[in-house]
């Protein structure tokens, strides 16, 4: 997700009932660190060579796919046309691109799908309350370190072992959230996982916290099986949402997503969703919080031989940022707390006006003064958010 890869595909799934323990026996049961794919690859073919690859580069499944374009691919284009997409006018740009892979690389006949599993125990919570200090929430993927640039230089490196484990010469490029791949509709059909209802990818035995990235390339790859979906009845994430952003289960109307309106939106945000957003600052993790595939997970630590997780592991500073101490950043401070960050994303600005919401949010009349500071600043969007914030404040005693 920059968390570009917000975007949510619609296609009509098994409404069938499935629990977690059941769909992993089903599927050959839990292995001990990581699931590598929806089939096992003949032992010896240049599958199970690049699979093999890919795991101990640190990755924790690696599946494949036809580049051919999808059902739910081609729904981008209706679902723009409905206005989901809000101001994110790249998804149109190259939209082609996005529903057909093959025309981001002449020649491409397949798609290489790798996941990486967040650390943690599958769960992100809010704030802990401890101290007396209101606290902002943080997506879950963005509190370590960027993982644009800790998958892709995962990715890359696996691309650049494809000629000598396939013996020619290949063509090929990667993609980490970044270009005109739908990640999570190639990876279901790699074998990942399934679309949940709130359209993340879910791995059986990682959950959907797992960050994707997509090789496509000239080689022709046998395909995985897909995985069938397993969310049954099941509808927690979509009754969590304090936005209501999902008109229908598998649809997100990013326009009242509040991982859209925190970080790809750059104006005034609403009125209407303020009170929704509650503490969060940057992203939204609460639909994936609630699902039972995350509840359910190991809570044991995976391998980490390469320490990959450590470098997502949140850092200290953004574990549980206080309200105060983000208020009080100047551009430059920000930009050297954002270092190396995806929560740079969402530009200093967008930063601090999502941080008054919260502030307004939390009633806590502690944070008047450094409320004030940006209601007298310049910048009138971040002044006329500073006052919201001041209106929803206990009176001064």
């Amino acid at each position: 997700m920059g968390r570009g890869g917000h975007l949510r595909h619609r296609v009509p799934l098994p409404s069938r009932r499935g629990r977690p323990d059941a769909a992993l026996r089903s599927g050959g049961g839990r292995g001990p660190r990581r699931a590598m794919s929806g089939r096992a690859s003949p032992s010896g073919s240049l599958e199970d060579r690049v699979r093999r690859v890919g795991l101990a580069l640190g990755l924790d499944a690696v599946g494949f796919c036809t580049a051919e374009p999808t059902e739910r691919t081609r729904f981008l284009r209706e679902w723009i046309a409905r206005g989901y997409a809000g101001e994110m006018d790249y998804l149109e740009r190259r939209l082609e691109e996005r529903i057909d892979p093959r025309k981001t690389l002449p020649g491409a006949r397949s798609l290489i799908v790798v996941a990486l599993a967040l650390p943690g125990d599958g769960g992100s919570g809010p704030p802990d309350g401890s101290g007396e200090e209101a606290k902002g929430r943080i997506a879950r993927y963005a509190a370590g370190d960027d993982y644009h640039e800790v998958l892709l230089d995962r990715v890359r490196a696996l691309e650049s072992a494809l000629p000598i484990l396939a013996r020619e010469e290949v063509r090929s490029r990667s993609h980490v959230d970044t270009g005109p791949v739908a990640e999570r509709a190639a990876a279901e059909r790699a074998g990942l996982g399934w679309i949940a209802k709130n359209s993340c990818l879910i791995h059986p035995e990682l959950g959907s916290h797992v960050m994707l990235g997509v090789i496509v390339t000239d080689l022709a790859l046998e395909p995985d099986e897909p995985i069938a979906d397993h969310c049954g009845t099941c509808r927690a994430c979509l009754d969590a949402c304090p936005t209501a952003a999902f008109p229908d289960p598998h649809v997100l109307d990013a326009t009242r997503c509040l991982s859209y309106s925190t970080i790809e939106f750059r104006g005034s945000i609403p009125e209407s969703l303020r009170a929704a957003q509650g503490d969060h600052v940057f992203g939204c993790d609460l639909c994936q919080s609630v699902c039972p595939w995350n509840r359910s997970r190991p809570r044991a630590p995976l391998d980490d031989p390469l320490g990959l997780r450590a470098r997502l592991a949140p850092r200290s500073e953004w574990e549980q940022p206080t309200l105060e101490w983000i208020l009080g950043l100047d551009e430059a401070a920000h930009l050297e707390a954002t270092r190396r960050s995806a929560i740079r994303r969402a530009g200093y600005r967008g930063l601090i006006r999502n941080a008054l919401i919260a502030a307004g949010n939390s009633r806590d009349a502690g944070l008047r003064p450094a409320i004030e500071r940006h209601a007298e600043g310049p910048d009138e969007m971040l002044s006329e958010h500073a006052r919201w914030a001041l209106a929803r404040l206990e009176p001064e005693a």
